[in-house]
């Protein structure tokens, strides 16, 4: 029951330490705090077990611990509508996708937020680690404190509407403090490992999981000569600068250095390889598809910085927009193994204290050498 006077927040919680410890500080802070666990896959894995139920059991043992009401609610089929079919008509077209990044714009901050409202939510929170700071009516996704966790760049194609009325509780914290918390709070995820690998894949084996909705058809590897040096498993499976995975050592004729990815032909069903960081593995710029704004910079061409991939230091790049709002963005070094598919996603300096805030971002289409 709401306690007269006190905000209501509903925190997204995952049965992980980040969505743990939010919730219990935003309990600390005197919020009428509500845990809402979202059931987002319901296949099995290899070990015939259903991970959700498992991380439900959590949930529930942190929200009794904390002393707060919680609910379960599925959102199996919204996910493999708008997530899941986005996932794989992009790997069937050859590229990489990030689903993460639409899960949060799709899921976390779309279905789940209209229905936190129903429980009387006057916020939402997650375990993410980012800030929102509000300027004038509008809200700035600043990186979080600790940039070794921060996670603006999952969170690039959110809206304006989607961040309004969002509380990010560990933004000014360091991972190693979030778990000395949880310990203190006598939480039961207080050392439970991080979750890796795609949302929804979890720990799975990636390339096993896809042969189960795209059957994989195996092709030649060639090298930038044209010469035959193996056969791969299936196009798809493989990601521009990629090393392990590709079988092809002991070869007759070659220098000694590891194989890497350089490109892949769709319609010839065609890996290409070289061996070394060969120069085409490196490029000097990119045209992006349609660019998603948090906050638009006035000027339609401006220095800031991007990010090709989650954990990559920022790069310094000149970035054009175009009348269709796409981007054509000049790196300032080369830059190695760009990948369409992915997000390219910008930031610009915010602030005196060495902030940086996340002008949002967009899917990578072509690559310039």
């Amino acid at each position: 029951m709401k306690e007269k006077n006190k905000k209501t927040v509903v925190v997204g919680m995952s049965g992980g330490v980040d969505s743990s410890v939010a919730a219990a500080l935003l309990k600390e802070q005197g919020y009428n705090v509500i845990g809402l666990f979202m059931n987002n896959w319901e296949e099995k894995d290899e070990n015939d077990c259903c991970t959700s139920i498992t991380d439900f059991e959590d949930v529930k043992r942190v929200c009794e611990k904390l002393d707060i009401p919680y609910y379960s609610i599925n959102f199996a089929k919204e996910y493999m509508d708008r997530v899941f079919s986005y996932f794989l008509d992009e790997y069937n077209k050859g590229r990489t996708p990030n689903p993460d990044v639409l899960c949060n714009r799709e899921i976390k901050f779309g279905p789940f937020k209209e229905f936190a409202k129903k429980l009387g939510a006057d916020y939402i929170a997650t375990g993410h680690y980012a800030k929102i700071e509000v300027v004038d009516g509008k809200s700035r996704l600043i990186k979080a404190k600790d940039l070794n966790k921060d996670q603006t760049y999952f969170l690039n194609q959110l809206s304006q509407e989607q961040l309004d009325h969002v509380l990010f509780p560990l933004g000014d914290l360091q991972k190693p403090d979030v778990r000395k918390m949880a310990e203190k709070y006598g939480l039961v995820t207080f050392d439970k490992k991080d979750s890796t690998g795609i949302c929804f894949i979890g720990e799975k084996r990636f390339r096993q999981f896809l042969q189960n909705y795209l059957p994989a058809k195996k092709g030649l590897i060639k090298d930038l000569n044209g010469n035959v040096v193996g056969t791969h498993e299936g196009v798809m499976f493989y990601t521009l600068g990629q090393r392990r995975g590709l079988n092809l050592g002991g070869i007759a004729g070659g220098n000694g250095d590891r194989w890497f990815v350089i490109d892949k032909d769709i319609k010839t069903n065609v890996l290409y390889v070289s061996q070394g960081e060969d120069d085409k593995l490196f490029s000097r710029g990119l045209i992006s598809d349609t660019m998603n704004w948090i906050n638009m910079p006035n000027e339609k061409e401006f220095k800031c910085y991007a990010k090709f991939r989650y954990r990559q230091p920022d790069q310094s790049v000149l970035v054009k927009v175009t009348k269709d709002n796409k981007l054509e963005i000049a790196f300032d070094e080369k830059q190695r193994a760009i990948t369409p598919g992915q997000f390219v996603v910008l930031y610009q300096d915010y602030g005196t204290d060495g902030d940086r805030e996340c002008l949002g971002g967009a899917i990578i289409d072509k690559v310039i050498y």
